[in-house]
């Protein structure tokens, strides 16, 4: 069943890059900016993380950032190194949150954002995003309709 604004999110359970579970009901009553993604390293993948990074100061304000993709542990805690990036990656090798949230592509994770609120409800779903302009267009929504 494909998830539509207005839905509970699905609970999810899944290491970060130091191997700490994290879970939705964690972040209760926090929104959440939930963005799944293709693969650690690949260029688009690096452009969007490091867009997020760029303007985590103001995005963390507004929401908890948890970037999730099949990729491992270490490679997280790698790319997250590498490029710095001061939010939570979680590890889905076994892809369960991403089946959980119909983000599962032929062979990679589909490019695909979800803003959960305070309660648990999926506020807004960003499908086939743009790397680039991603976060521009969360801060916007984030400012102007949503909180």
């Amino acid at each position: 069943m494909k998830l539509l604004v207005g839905n509970h999110a699905p609970e999810f359970s899944a290491p970060d890059q130091n191997g700490k579970i994290h879970t939705l009901a964690d972040y209760k009553g926090k929104w959440v900016l939930l963005y799944f993604y293709p693969k650690d390293f690949t260029s688009g993948c690096t452009v969007e993380a490091c867009s997020i990074r760029d303007n985590f100061k103001e995005l963390s304000k507004l929401v908890t950032v948890l970037g999730v993709s099949a990729d491992s542990v270490a490679s997280h805690k790698k790319f997250i190194a590498k490029h710095e990036l001061p939010f939570t990656l979680l590890a889905d090798p076994e892809r369960k949150v991403i089946n959980a949230y119909g983000t599962n592509g032929i062979i990679f994770t589909k490019r695909t954002s979800f803003l959960i609120d305070a309660r648990g409800i999926i506020a807004k779903i960003y499908e086939k995003v743009n790397p680039a302009t991603h976060v521009s267009e969360i801060l916007s929504d984030l400012k102007t309709k949503l909180i």
